[in-house]
């Protein structure tokens, strides 16, 4: 018999890979952080001795959830400027309370925060966007979470850095200094092509290239965005990353609600990924991402929530429904977005683009054991034909009782092991009554 870390026993297991396939009464076996083995429950007795058995006969395990777009320490600034425009929104409320606001205290108890609240909801990896990601590096690191953090890059000053040599400078010595970390890695972070201008892009794809890392920046977020770029430069946006070289298999382009067809077979082909934020999309009236063509044409769509001053919440199941829902309603087809795929979306599709699909994604031996427990016990999900539709259509993620990272149980029958969760909502109320003061 083999000695493992930890058997998690199931009444489902839903790997991912291969696609659509629900394993009934299985069990993953744990070891150094890694999943050993997916197998019937009945087969372990004889085959492991397990330091920590956790039976969980009414969950389903499904991968960690890859959050592939958000704004993490903007939990803080949640329900500040609700129902606007997205111009509206970020010019005479976000920017502004950003620039009176951020800071390494705000960037760190925003950070904690929204860990908290993504580990209850299942989210094991997250790409972040965000001024102070050495700071968001760190709480990621000792939270166990995670993380792609982005080097973010602008044309104008904030509280992280004063131009564009120095958002670049800071960048890469961040990613160094990240070089071996276990759970954080980095993409670049230029915010969106009306606030980067071309110079730092055309550095950003050199670096980009010689680290092989992703580039990660909103696309086509609106109408508005597409007909500025076109007044500014005589192109789309899309047509001016390409002309400076940075469409490719490390651009992750989010939001993408503005394609014509010609530029989706242009994604397809130059493989980038696009990360959809449908309840974003839906609350900013910024428009609709064109899903199921994106799908048809081979262009790997993950799946993010945006910061949730915009959404607003990071709960990554709700974000499955709506991407499902709405993908259908869009393309008048009931087929578009079968639930199988909206949680590939969800979980390979986002670890594929941020470069992290051999370690996470999928519930695959030799990856790392990120794992979530969804229980299905529950009235509104009662009586479970069929496993993965009923957790794409009907729970939510209060039924999220567990949850790994790299082997290493931070929800543990529906309790954060190693954030204190009242700490965290004393510092949120602290925050508002400063903010809300001014």
């Amino acid at each position: 018999m083999q000695t493992i870390d930890t058997l998690i026993n199931a009444r489902w297991v839903i790997p991912v890979e291969p696609d659509g396939l629900t394993l009934e009464h299985h069990s993953i076996a744990v070891h150094g952080g890694k999943i050993v083995e997916v197998l019937p429950t009945k087969s372990t007795a004889k085959k492991y001795r397990a330091t920590e058995t956790v039976d969980l006969p009414h969950q389903a395990l499904i991968p960690g959830l890859v959050n592939a777009h958000t704004h993490a320490a903007m939990t803080l600034f949640r329900g500040l400027a609700d129902d606007l425009p997205l111009m509206d929104w970020l010019n005479h409320h976000i920017w502004p309370a950003e620039a009176k606001w951020v800071s390494e205290a705000f960037v760190r108890d925003g950070t904690e925060l929204a860990i908290a609240e993504m580990l209850k909801s299942g989210t094991t990896c997250f790409s972040d966007m965000y001024f102070f990601p050495d700071v968001t590096a760190r709480v990621c690191h000792d939270a166990g979470m995670r993380a792609c953090v982005g080097l973010i890059m602008l044309d104008f000053p904030s509280a992280w850095a004063q131009n564009a040599d120095e958002y670049l400078h800071k960048g890469l010595k961040l990613h160094d200094e990240l070089r071996n970390s276990e759970l954080v890695i980095t993409a670049f972070a230029p915010h969106a092509p009306y606030t980067v201008s071309d110079a730092p892009l055309e550095k950003i794809r050199m670096y980009a290239d010689e680290l092989d890392i992703p580039v990660h920046m909103h696309v086509h977020e609106t109408a508005h965005e597409v007909s500025e770029g076109q007044k500014q430069h005589g192109m789309r946006p899309l047509a001016r990353l390409a002309k400076l070289g940075l469409l490719g298999p490390r651009l992750i382009a989010v939001h993408m609600t503005q394609l014509l067809p010609e530029e989706i077979k242009t994604l397809a082909q130059d493989n980038v990924s696009v990360a959809h934020c449908p309840e974003s999309n839906l609350k900013l009236a910024s428009g609709f991402c064109p899903v199921q063509a994106l799908v048809q044409a081979g262009v790997n769509v993950a799946l993010g929530t945006d910061g949730a001053a915009s959404n607003n919440s990071l709960d990554m199941l709700e974000e499955m429904h709506i991407a499902a829902l709405l993908a259908k309603g869009v393309s008048n087809d009931a087929t578009a977005i079968p639930a199988r795929t909206a949680l590939r979306m969800a979980t390979l599709n986002g670890a594929k683009a941020l470069g992290l699909e051999a370690r996470t994604g999928s519930l695959t031996a030799g990856k790392a054991a990120d794992i979530a427990a969804i229980d299905l016990s529950a009235i509104s999900s009662q009586p479970v034909y069929e496993p993965l539709s009923q957790i794409v259509y009907a729970t939510t993620r209060n039924q999220v009782s567990d949850v790994w990272i790299n082997g290493k149980h931070l929800l543990a029958n529906y309790h954060l092991t190693g954030l204190d969760e009242a700490a965290l909502r004393d510092k949120a109320v602290q925050w508002h009554d400063k903010i809300k003061t001014g």
